[in-house]
């Protein structure tokens, strides 16, 4: 037993041991000590309750019974967490019973255990949960540095028209319960936006929980969402309790919803209906409070036309609709989002960076942006770190970024006195409507081949004729190109030397 518990730090947490009686008070006395680790017993509710309060620091852990003389262990449970979220409270009763269960997983508890329990059982579980306080307790305290530094979600959403209406809604969404659906490109900051309506609501203070449905594997995904019952499966020594529990009187967001496997589809959709959740290997469903927000860069009206998504879980979902335009079609927003990074760079670097050049200002503001808010958020960390002087300048920004940034010299409309370079002229006009195609197509090399009239392997040549070095967003060369790419600089699959970004979804 006494080997399973970890080696305490430096400051030795407290632990509080509640039960009526004393020889088990004693045993757990005897273990935690022997590691090191300060116990305060207490031999009912209301001595808890006092200790609790008193405490100069709240409990990490807290092991109580649930039926004593005095009360029971969900009032010690009720006050360990209007003290603190950071304490975990294990519960222990000789007399288990479902309702019980489920009203101490509502009040929060870590964990619930029936007596008599194997000495392994209760030093694995006290562990885990005094590794799990530490944890909380340490991201509370890195959060409150970051919250110095960096402003809020809703700070960062953008000043242009289409984000200020984005912002109003937010503020009207954010105290109900109401399902929302965020959909936009890659990048556009969907978490962010679903993260404002977390901060402004009544839950703030609350677990704000995020699930990639696309990251995880299918077999695993109901047992993290909707948690396991100990031995539901083969490796399930614990009991554990599954995303939503865990963000229990908070929100939960399910990035890339259109992910989710069909038959976790399903399952969702009753969790919405009911507000239940089915650990697995569980026999009965367990209430919870949670807010969901869903957020996706598919079309999902499409996926729902091919079969791959449920009509009925979309309607759930899609009861607010949020679209997030990409940052293109917001250029304001560019110069406000990359000072704000950079003041938040520059003190997590250390440097002296204060603002921006002017010539970089100029490239970010003609730079298209197809990975959208996450690429310059990107940008800004790169190009503070290699900055030398106060302000960023052109030479501190991606050369795909400072390639669109030169001041093209006026066109002429007239034969001069004195002649004029014919292929020069001719040449800068191609370089402008080449750029200004880019733009419109938001960096996509085969949709500004097409508005341009030539083909794409020709639109290539261009780029590299005039050193537009302009990353690349389409997919794969079509056919005209495919197995052409050695004539140009860069070699096989590479634009004049840079690797291809990931596309977009991918």
């Amino acid at each position: 037993m006494a080997s399973a518990l970890p080696s305490p730090p430096p400051l030795a947490p407290r632990v509080l041991v509640v039960d009526d009686e004393p020889g088990l008070r004693q045993v757990l006395d005897i273990t935690f000590r022997r590691q090191g680790y300060d116990v305060v017993q207490a031999p009912g509710v209301r001595p808890a309750l006092e200790a609790i309060r008193q405490a100069p620091q709240p409990f990490p852990l807290i092991l109580t019974d649930l039926l004593m003389p005095d009360g029971s262990g969900i009032e010690v449970l009720a006050a360990a967490k209007a003290r603190s979220q950071a304490t975990e409270v294990l519960l222990m009763t000789a007399h288990s019973t479902v309702e019980a269960a489920i009203e101490a997983m509502r009040g929060g508890a870590y964990d619930f255990v029936t007596k008599p329990f194997s000495p392994a059982e209760i030093a694995a579980l006290s562990a885990k949960a005094l590794e799990k306080s530490s944890i909380i307790s340490e991201n509370r305290r890195l959060r409150a540095q970051l919250e110095r530094l960096e402003p809020s979600a809703h700070e960062l959403l953008g000043a242009g028209a289409a984000m200020q209406a984005i912002g109003e809604l937010i503020d009207k969404i954010a105290p109900t319960r109401t399902t929302v659906l965020i959909t936009g490109e890659s990048g556009t900051g969907k978490e962010r936006i679903a993260r404002a309506i977390h901060e402004r609501s009544d839950r703030s203070k609350r677990p704000f929980l995020v699930v990639n449905c696309g990251a995880l594997p299918e077999a695993l995904m109901e047992s993290e969402l909707f948690g396991h019952e100990k031995g539901s499966f083969t490796g399930a020594g614990t009991r554990a309790l599954g995303l939503f529990r865990e963000a229990d009187g908070g929100t939960v967001l399910l990035d890339e919803v259109g992910e989710l496997p069909a038959a976790l589809q399903v399952k969702l959709l009753r969790v919405l209906q009911e507000r239940k959740v089915r650990p697995v290997g569980a026999a009965a469903e367990l209430p919870v409070d949670v807010r969901v927000l869903a957020a996706t860069n598919r079309d999902v009206e499409a996926e729902v036309r091919a079969g791959r998504f449920r009509q009925d879980l979309y309607y759930r979902l899609n009861v607010i609709r949020i679209e997030v335009p990409p940052l293109r079609e917001r250029p304001g927003d560019v110069l406000r989002l990359a000072e704000r990074f950079l003041q938040r760079f520059a003190a997590e670097l250390g440097k002296e960076v204060r603002g921006l050049a002017a010539d970089a200002r100029r490239a970010l503001d003609a730079h298209p942006f197809p990975g959208n808010v996450r690429e310059l958020e990107n940008m800004m960390e790169r190009a503070v770190a290699l900055a030398s002087g106060p302000a960023i300048g052109l030479g501190d920004l991606p050369a795909s970024v400072a390639g669109l940034s030169a001041s093209p010299s006026p066109l002429l409309t007239e034969l001069p006195p004195a002649g004029c370079a014919l292929d020069e002229v001719l040449g800068e006009v191609e370089r402008r409507l080449i750029l200004q195609a880019l733009e419109r197509t938001g960096g996509v090399r085969k949709a500004a081949a097409k508005l341009l009239g030539v083909t794409f392997r020709s639109l290539r040549y261009r780029l590299a004729k005039h050193a537009l070095s302009t990353e690349d967003t389409d997919e794969d060369d079509d056919a005209e190109a495919t197995g052409r790419e050695s004539s140009l600089p860069g070699g096989p699959g590479d634009d004049f030397g840079h690797r291809r970004p990931p596309l977009p979804g991918k």
